[in-house]
């Protein structure tokens, strides 16, 4: 019986060893683009595993700042262009980047309503100085659409006119909240934000002369637990990158 005992407890310990760490928080930085696929990933990765992920959203820069800032952050989420940047000038260090996927930037109008033609520029600029109020992220808190707007409409040459009436959101999701509850009768944000707000939101995207295309990546220290080691196989598996480019997020060979 007590050779039985020792069998049983020993192949219990064995099995307990094999089976992946739980209870850990994955701490995760990550913009906005990415929120829907995010979140719905985060949930079963918690269900399945039994390890607790933290997402915190916000723009591309701040996300950016705020993952540097706490020693707790696991993993950072952010423009392509940025991690590169904060690489090359060692802010970012002992780590890996891997892209995700591309997203691009697009007009959104509450759901139901008339949807400007928004193909050319100057069909653009009439739907500006036309729009009553027009939300979009703040460029000041690092918002890569919002920079991107700013140079839009000065190059437009309507850009006073534009700024009197825009609502700098903290960030995309904010901007189409302003617009679903019509705050707003025109919002500028990722293609991504847009699609996971509402479909029905999505007018169009920039015209060719302004495309914005943004890649985005997720960066992880060389040194990571099991657990954070498996929540990026799962979002870099084909189930992850599946469910970013439902959201919006596309798989970098299909841009």
């Amino acid at each position: 019986m007590t050779a039985a005992f020792l069998l049983a407890s020993a192949l219990t310990a064995s099995l307990a060893s094999a089976q992946p760490a739980k209870g850990e928080n994955v701490k995760i930085y990550a913009a906005a683009v990415a929120k829907a696929p995010l979140t719905a990933i985060a949930a079963d990765f918690e269900r399945t595993t039994g390890n607790k992920v933290t997402l915190v959203f916000d723009t591309a820069g701040a996300t950016e700042q705020r993952f540097r800032a706490d020693p707790e952050a696991s993993l950072l989420i952010t423009t392509a262009p940025l991690i590169r940047n904060a690489q090359n000038s060692g802010t970012l260090k002992d780590g890996n980047s891997i892209l995700l996927g591309s997203t691009v930037a697009g007009v959104a109008v509450p759901p139901k309503s008339a949807k400007p033609d928004v193909s050319s520029p100057e069909k653009l600029k009439a739907a500006l100085l036309a729009a009553k109020h027009i939300a979009v992220s703040d460029p000041a808190r690092g918002a890569t659409v919002g920079t991107h707007f700013m140079k839009v409409i000065d190059a437009l040459g309507v850009k006073d006119q534009v700024l009197k009436k825009t609502i700098f959101a903290s960030d995309g999701i904010e901007t189409m909240r302003l617009v679903l509850e019509q705050k707003a009768d025109l919002g500028v944000s990722q293609s991504s934000e847009i699609l996971q707000a509402n479909p029905d939101s999505l007018a169009g995207p920039f015209p060719k002369e302004f495309a914005l295309a943004t890649d985005f990546s997720l960066w992880h220290r060389n040194t990571m637990s099991p657990a954070v080691q498996d929540f990026v196989a799962v979002l870099t598996g084909p189930m992850g990158r599946g469910k970013l480019a439902a959201e919006g997020v596309m798989p970098p060979a299909a841009r």
